[in-house]
Order: structure tokens, then sequence, then C-alpha cells
């Protein structure tokens, strides 16, 4: 009896062992459509960088970044975005997609029990008596498996692997973006802080001098006009204090809404500097690298290798498929009869489907499905595009960051010595406040530009270390990387 249970289920077990042929075309992937080396010129800063070096893309980004506020504030952000929540759920989306089609690779059996009964009026009968009859059937059953000959489910299959692994590499590019984001928003709210604060110590300071001409001017000593171009200095300085409180909360808005939830006050910039990291130098590589490094670069590939998949699923289409329906069971009259000698039943029906005219459905699908590797292939290349030209916009600014700040640095001093020369000038009474007006605005002006300059050199240092691929590492853990599984 056994045997006679088992010979139904040969067929299906000599087709799983069978290997079906794949349509899809052998991928390759495209050549890159930039240069081998970064530009160069005037601008940008000669890469010196020693062999043991680790690329930013490997460098974790809780130690990349020095300030330990800093750290804390990205924890957060990388636990309550919402956008980066939206991006890990379509990871689970995406591989609960690829299991459906991974499943279909294997035959799906299941187990059933069945009870039929029926009534016959004796009208109806030959006897011409009623007559009550009933079976009982138990056993195991596939239904209409598809026998891959031709590649389709497979390639349906790796597609769907493909648009998994994307979605992870998804993931890692927002993460980048946010970790990026949010260490950006907290540097310009530290710079507007210190614009703030350099705004209210000028209006300190110019409100001591306007009160000094108010009494020069009731003791007669100087006309009106010191008294007025000293207010002018006060009032422009009052409206600066008040346009960098209001900076400074809208600053603090956009990185509450950034990191996902209220930020806590201890977690706040105080200080009027921060450092944001201890690497003197963040190596750039070469652009092959950004194959590797980049996750959106990544992303573009699996779509891509997901569409050449799509083409050998649309191929098999023109060929004919071949499913296999089969059960195997007992059957009897009683139930008591259902496992004796004699009550084996089975049933095996193949099924072959061969398109002859469709009226072109096929023929459009593989025109779409090529349209779409082509499309992707284009998408593929500009984000390649895109990463070179991120990454050489980064360099070029790193170049000439440190001589602008160097330079702005030597006009903040030089401006400053130039005020307090004439401040005691005026002060004693040997020249005009408009010379010192004059000096005092530029002094100004020099400091709100260094708070810039300083500004541009932190959040460049942030921007080298994002276009390079770096940031993507979970609380300071690698990611298990998927993209080993093909």
């Amino acid at each position: 009896m056994k045997k006679a249970m088992i010979a139904p289920l040969l067929p299906l077990a000599l087709s799983l062992a069978l290997g079906g042929c794949s349509l899809a075309p052998v991928y390759e992937r495209p050549p890159s459509p930039v240069a081998a080396t970064w530009p160069s010129g005037p601008s940008y800063k000669a890469e010196a960088v020693a062999d043991n070096t680790v690329p930013a893309a490997d460098i974790r980004w809780r130690d990349f970044f020095a300030d330990a506020s800093l750290r804390e504030v990205i924890g957060l952000a990388l636990a309550n975005n919402r956008d980066l929540r939206v991006s890990t759920l379509n990871i689970e989306k995406a591989r609960a997609q690829y299991g459906i089609e991974r499943a279909a690779l294997v035959p799906h059996i299941s187990a059933g029990a069945s009870e039929s009964a029926a009534h016959t009026p004796a009208t109806l009968t030959p006897i011409g008596a009623t007559q009550t009859t009933r079976e009982y059937s138990v056993g195991l059953g596939v239904a209409a498996y598809e026998l891959d000959f031709f590649g389709r489910v497979r390639n349906l299959s790796e597609a769907a692997l493909q648009q998994y692994l994307g979605t992870e590499e998804a993931r890692r590019a927002q993460q980048i973006g946010l970790v990026a984001e949010v260490a950006s928003d907290y540097l310009t709210l530290v710079a507007d802080q210190e614009r703030l604060a350099l705004a209210q110590s000028t209006l300190q300071s110019q409100q001591v001098t306007y009160e000094l001409s108010q009494r020069r001017f009731r003791a007669g000593v100087t006309s009106g006009l010191d008294m007025y171009e000293a207010q002018t200095s006060v009032e422009a300085a009052r409206f600066d204090v008040a346009f960098y409180t209001t900076a400074v909360a809208l600053d603090q808005n956009g990185l509450a809404l950034v990191v996902g939830a209220p930020v806590p006050a201890a977690l706040l910039p105080s200080g009027p500097s921060i450092s944001v990291t201890k690497l003197t130098e963040i190596p750039a590589g070469l652009p092959s690298d950004l194959l590797q490094r980049r996750p959106d670069v990544r992303e573009a590939e699996r779509s891509l290798r997901a569409a050449n998949a799509n083409i050998g699923a649309a191929r098999a289409a023109f060929f004919p498929s071949i499913s296999l329906t089969t059960a195997v069971g007992t059957a009897s009259a009683n139930l008591a009869g259902l496992f004796k000698s004699g009550s084996m039943a089975w049933s095996f029906i193949p099924q072959i489907n061969l398109p002859i005219f469709d009226g072109g459905v096929n023929r459009a699908n593989l025109a779409i499905a090529k349209v779409d590797r082509a499309i992707l292939v284009a998408s593929y290349e500009k984000a390649i595009q895109i990463a070179f030209r991120e990454v050489s916009d980064a360099l070029a600014q790193r170049g000439t960051l440190e001589l602008r700040l160097a330079s702005q640095q030597a006009l903040v001093a030089a401006s400053l010595k130039s005020y307090r020369v004439y401040d005691a000038r005026y002060k004693q009474g040997a020249d005009s406040y408009l010379n010192a007006l004059i000096s005092q605005r530029a002094l100004y002006a020099a400091q709100q530009n260094l708070i810039t300059a300083q500004l541009s050199e932190l959040t460049n240092l942030v921007t080298v270390y994002k276009v390079l691929g770096g940031g993507w590492q979970q609380d300071g853990a690698v990611l298990a990387s998927a993209t080993g599984a093909k």
C-alpha cells in the first residue's frame, strides 16, 4: 500500500529534481558614466591619506561625531523619526512579498478530510426503496503546482528578492540623510545661538555708547548728530536680537520635527561652539568606491537587477506552462473502513497550457520589461552621476574652507583693533562718532561672517561624511548585510 501511495507523487518529485533554464539576460553592471578620479584644481585640496585610513562608509556615526549631546540627539532621531520608520516598514513589506514569490518555487501540500452523504427517494432507486449513501475520504494533495522549466517562477522570485534588498538599501540611504540632517540642524542652532549672543553683546555695548552721547549732547559738548548715529546702532542691534531670538526658536522647532520627539533641554547646545568630529581627514577614496559604499547607488542597481529578472519572466510567457494537480489518500463508504486494505485512492491531473494567439499581450509585456530595464539603466547611471557631483562639490568646498576661515579670523582681529582705536578716540572727544560707528559695523559684520564660516566648515565635514556613504550603521553596529544573498 505504501508503494501505491508513493507512485502518484513520483512525477512531482521528478519535476522538483529537474532544473529548468532561465531566460533572463545575463546581468552585467553598466559602465560607470563618471571619471575615474575626482576633479582637481585650485578649489581642491590634494588628498594625502595613509593607507590604513578607514573609509568614510566604514566609520560608525557614533565614532564620527565627537559631541556627546549631538550623538544622543541623533540616537533619538533614529528611534523616533517617522520617515525612517516608514522605510523600516517598507522593508518588512518587501520581505513578505519576497516570501510569497519564493513560496511558488515549491509545491503547496494540503491535507483534507471529507464526508459526503446522499439520500435518494424510493421513486428514483432501481429497487424501489430509499437509499442513503455515505463516502469518507482522507488524503494529501497538491493543487496546480507549476513546473518551472523556463524559469518564470524563479525570475519572479529573483525580482522580488532584489526589490526586498533594494528597500534595505533605501532605508540605509534614509538613515544617512537623517543623521546628516540632524547634525546640520544642530550646528545651525549652535550658530544662531552664537549670532544671538553677539547681537546681545553688541546691543549692550552700543547702549553704553548711546547713553554717553546723550550726556554729551545735553552738556553741549557735541551736536545731536552723534547721538542720533549712536541711536541707529542701538536700534539695529535691537532688531538683530529679536531676529536671532526667533531664529533660535525656529531652529529648535525644526530639530524637534526631524528628531520626531521633543529634544530634552539638557541635550540642546549650550556652549559657544562644539567639536563635530575628532577626525582630521575623511578620505574620499575613488569614484568607483561609490558603487559599493553609497546605499542609494546600490538601491538603483537592485532595481536594475529586478528589471533584468522580469525580462526572463516575460520571455517565459511565450513557452508552454505545465502544472500538476495530484492527490493521494484513502476512501471508504464507511468510517471504519478508511484505512483498511484496498481503500487506496489517488488522482493525477497534469495540465499543459500552450500560448497560440493572445493578441500580442506577451510580446507587449516583453517590450515593457525591456523598456523598464532601459529606464532603470538610465536611473542607475544618474544615481552615480549625482553621487559624483555631491562628492565633488563637497571636496571643492573643503579645499578652500581653511583659507576662508583663516582669512575671516584675521579680518575680525583687524576690525576689532580698528574699532577699539576709533571708540577710544570718540570717548576721549578726539573724533566724531561717525568713524567709530563705521568701524563698529565693520567689526559686527566680520564677526557674523566668522560664525558663518565656522558653520560652513563644520557642516562641510558632515556633508563629506554623508556623500561618501557614512552614517548608515545603526547605533554603532554594522547592520547585517543582505548583499551576499545574490
